[in-house]
């Protein structure tokens, strides 16, 4: 019903009482509150929740990545699946030379379980050709063959559309362990801030999950229980360039994660040697870092918004 009409400095104000009648009584209703879900599935429903946004939210409508069988890859693999469905999800295997039989097997298993697309592209004669010009060894022969499968990804991406994943962990980003323009090339990093460890325990966890949902587990269990290897040579293992990946992220967790310096990992027991050399390599692989696709934050302390430091400088670690 209308009200009065009044004048205020200047100002006509207009009064309308929308009804006379009093609002009803607030009824409290039942409020159904769940229980917390546990870390691993908060944080694998993060990852798949993260790359499904950026997917689609970037007018993308499938991803590729190299499927090496490594534990890294088949996570990613599984945490595509899971964001996009199996038909806009592209492996492609690049055996080489020195690439394991397993390493292939276990690729193909992981497609078959989970229905994926994946394509086999040796790169062994393209790197022949390669060599028969360049001549590389030790460290550039390596990095040469990761940054053929590279060209081979960005290829596919260019002429089908989809958004090239690349599969670093946190630990390998930590330590500047990948090849730029090979293994990291990429439009986005789905596992870039998931140490080695806690990727392990995620693949065992989404294996779990499916049994307990009657389904079959999509990450074959050799890919959880064999040690990792970049297979660039022959016999190679991570371990051969790294701490243990359970000592490393440790270390790793007291100087990214905790902000601790050397004096403090120090006082917590570590060994001084092997504080100097994570240290050191953390501190050189900054721009390696600077150079790396995006990717969801699911850590206390990630890498570039949380963790930004120069790419040039002359520090020193004293211990």
């Amino acid at each position: 019903m209308p009200g009065q009409d009044e004048r205020f400095g200047g100002l006509a104000i207009k009064r309308t009482i929308i009804s006379s009648e009093p609002h009803p009584a607030y009824e409290p209703r039942a409020v159904t509150v769940s229980d917390r879900i546990s870390r691993h599935e908060e944080i694998y429903t993060a990852l798949v929740t993260g790359l499904r946004d950026y997917v689609q939210k970037n007018g993308f409508s499938s991803v590729l990545f190299g499927m090496s069988g490594g534990i890294d890859s088949t996570l990613v693999a599984a945490i595509a699946v899971d964001a996009l469905g199996p038909d806009k999800v592209f492996g492609v295997s690049n055996p080489s030379a020195w690439s394991s039989e397993h390493s292939k097997s276990d690729a193909a298993e992981m497609a078959r379980r989970t229905g994926l697309n994946l394509q086999t592209v040796p790169i062994a004669p393209i790197f022949d050709q390669y060599q028969e010009a360049l001549h590389l060894d030790g460290v550039a022969e390596e990095n040469l063959q990761a940054r053929i499968r590279a060209v081979i990804w960005m290829g596919l991406s260019n002429q089908h559309g989809h958004l090239v994943l690349a599969c670093g962990n946190k630990s390998e980003l930590a330590t500047g362990y990948s090849t730029i323009y090979g293994d990291a090339v990429g439009g986005y990093a789905p596992i870039k801030d998931v140490p080695k460890t806690l990727v392990w325990e995620l693949a065992s966890w989404r294996n779990a999950r499916a049994v307990e949902l009657g389904e079959t587990p999509p990450i074959p269990e050799d890919t959880i229980t064999k040690p990792p290897s970049a297979e660039l040579r022959p016999g190679q293992f991570d371990s051969d360039s790294l701490p243990p990946y359970e000592l490393l992220d440790a270390v790793l967790d007291a100087y990214v994660e905790r902000d601790l310096g050397s004096a403090d990992l120090l006082a917590e027991g570590y060994d001084p040697a092997l504080i100097e050399r994570v240290i050191g390599l953390v501190d050189r692989a900054e721009y390696k870092r600077r150079q790396y696709p995006p990717g969801p934050k699911v850590s206390r302390r990630n890498f570039g918004r949380d963790r930004r430091v120069p790419i040039t400088h002359r520090w020193r670690e004293h211990l």
